[in-house]
């Protein structure tokens, strides 16, 4: 579980989307490929952070989960609700990502408290998320961007308040952000597709 998202600043604030909001699964794929370096050129890699151990935190699992039964082709999933990164295995698990990619363009999913009024939100910003400081911890930060889903109140009692999180609210929060990451690689194709195709040699060669 990430930094709780009291900290966050109002311009974070007034960009989260809610999982329930109309068109929250575009959002969510626009914002992430506008995260994407371009041109491309690295490996992308999608480290879902969390527990099965606990609901609250069991955000990251459940979307490395749903990713893995999608037909996936530019990203590479990790974290899932039979192999979960959490405190233990990061910092091993981590490095055993960068091994494999070389220089991968990581993108990290994990849970958050919050605001009352901020349960059911998810952000989708540049730079890294701390895993762990929401209870505490002092974790590796991870990502080149990443991707935190407000799952309850933070300020009291933290790790109770997580054992205790709706399991419905956190599962219909993960198929958003993992419809979304799948979209967004389905536009990073398009993308990619487009930019290979010949120029038309005349106007009407476009209809």
């Amino acid at each position: 579980m990430s930094i709780p998202s009291i900290f966050f600043s109002s311009k974070e604030d007034r960009n989260r989307i809610f999982y329930d909001e109309q068109g929250a699964v575009a959002a969510i794929a626009w914002r992430i490929a506008s995260l994407l370096p371009d041109p491309l050129v690295q490996p992308i890699a999608i480290v879902c952070i969390g527990t099965d151990r606990s609901t609250g935190d069991s955000l990251g699992p459940l979307v490395g989960t749903m990713l893995q039964e999608k037909p996936l082709t530019r990203f590479h999933v990790y974290g899932t609700l039979e192999e979960p990164i959490h405190a233990v295995n990061l910092e091993e698990k981590v490095e055993a990502i960068q091994l494999i990619h070389g220089d991968p363009f990581m993108i990290a999913v994990d849970a958050c408290l919050g605001r009352l009024k901020s349960v059911g939100a998810i952000t989708v910003a540049k730079g890294p998320v701390r895993p762990g400081a929401g209870v505490n911890k002092q974790l590796l930060p991870v990502g080149d961007a990443h991707i935190t889903g407000v799952v309850n109140v933070s300020g009291f009692m933290e790790f109770f308040v997580l054992q205790n999180t709706s399991l419905h609210l956190v599962m219909n929060m993960a198929k958003t952000i993992a419809n979304g990451i799948y979209e967004a690689e389905r536009h990073l194709i398009r993308k990619e597709r487009l930019a290979v195709q010949p120029f038309p040699k005349d106007r009407h060669s476009l209809w």
